[in-house]
């Protein structure tokens, strides 16, 4: 089947084949393997593992909500702070008019 390809695709078929090859060796290894572990103590691993995932993803929760609430809290600020200083702006405009005024009538 090599013969019949491309002098450019052979070496990538030499290597598929390989891949193959190993491939096959690695599964038959896995198989072929017997685990010392009890079925209990895997689940007792698999438990805890899981157990140690839940406590993970309750903690992200509370950080998102968290992130959330600080986000909506800064919004609010940010608009506070734009309105504060447009009221300011506006103050300083009436008391430039207000000094222009006074500097006139003298």
């Amino acid at each position: 089947m090599a013969d019949d390809l491309p002098e450019t695709l052979k070496p990538f078929f030499h290597r598929a084949t390989e891949a193959q090859e190993r491939l096959a060796r690695l599964e038959a290894t896995l198989a072929s393997t017997k685990t010392d572990i009890p079925d209990a103590e895997l689940v007792e691993k698999i438990t805890r593992i899981q157990s140690k995932l839940d406590e993970a993803n309750d903690t992200v929760k509370q950080e998102q909500k968290k992130v959330k609430e600080l986000s909506t809290e800064n919004e609010k600020q940010s608009y506070r702070i734009l309105h504060l200083v447009r009221a300011l702006k506006a103050a300083d405009e009436k008391l430039e008019k207000f000094s222009d005024e006074s500097i006139l009538r003298r």
